[in-house]
């Protein structure tokens, strides 16, 4: 397995192993893998001659200076549960000088309002660290890579859960035992939401996931918004032609959990 620490050193062995006929996958990542990491590793695998894995934990995409300081590192195990999909593929885990060359700061990007719904009205600058250093998550990404006219295609997947139903995410490992396992609650809610969705209006629906989570003190729920898919802007008034998604951000015991989930 090939490991870089500066885009030159990759950039260089890419030039040399591609042809016209060759396709690079691309799967970037913030580290502390997990078996959803490890789903997308497969599906560019799959889909890709080649497959590159960024791990690199950034910095312009917190606007809370105690996360990113607590954010797991992991890099020796991840680069094991890498080896477990395959040795071919290729290792970018950057340093922060690397990817901002001495000027840790994000590009401001206008995404038609998508930055200001969700996570990005209770982060500020948040999508603006994301699309500054991937330019390839989520649907905002989606979004970023039509206007700038980027030559990538955005290939979507599932979110890989745990047992009980909590989405994969790297804060999880800094969870309990016992909280991880509360924390099953988060999809159980979204799913009762869901089915409530389907008779009820948006506004009854998130009254009922702001009064479920007051029987959990545990639990601090900092939104909970249903939105259209395509631009995430909030649902007022249901409408048959459109798609709509629920999202939901949790803090427990101080460890922020997100989630999201299909109301089709």
């Amino acid at each position: 397995m090939l490991i870089f620490n500066n885009k030159g050193d990759l950039n260089k062995h890419l030039q040399g192993i591609s042809n016209t006929n060759s396709t690079i996958g691309f799967v970037p990542t913030m580290g502390a893998l997990h078996f959803g990491h490890l789903s997308l590793l497969d599906k560019s695998i799959e889909n890709n001659t080649h497959t590159v894995i960024s791990i690199f934990v950034n910095p312009t995409q917190f606007n809370n200076p105690e996360d990113l300081e607590k954010y797991p590192r992991t890099i020796e195990n991840d680069i094991e549960k890498i080896k477990t999909v395959s040795n071919k593929i290729l290792v970018y885990a950057p340093t922060v000088e690397d990817i901002y060359e001495g000027n840790t700061a994000s590009q401001h990007y206008g995404f038609d309002g998508l930055e200001n719904q969700m996570e990005g009205k209770f982060r500020p600058g948040h999508f603006d660290g994301v699309g500054t250093v991937v330019k390839r998550l989520l649907e905002i990404v989606k979004k970023l890579v039509a206007k700038e006219k980027i030559p990538v295609t955005i290939i979507g997947c599932p979110i890989y859960r745990e047992s009980n139903g909590l989405a994969m995410s790297s804060r999880n490992e800094r969870l309990s035992v016992k909280e991880r396992e509360n924390a099953s609650i988060i999809f159980e809610i979204l799913n009762q939401a869901k089915t409530l969705f389907g008779t009820e209006s948006a506004a009854i629906v998130t009254d009922f996931v702001a009064k479920a989570f007051e029987k959990y003190p545990d639990f601090e729920l900092e939104y909970f918004e249903i939105a259209d898919e395509e631009t995430l802007l909030p649902c007022v008034t249901k409408s048959e032609n459109k798609d709509y998604r629920a999202f939901i951000a949790v803090f427990l015991n101080k460890i922020r959990l997100i989630d999201t989930i299909s109301l089709k």
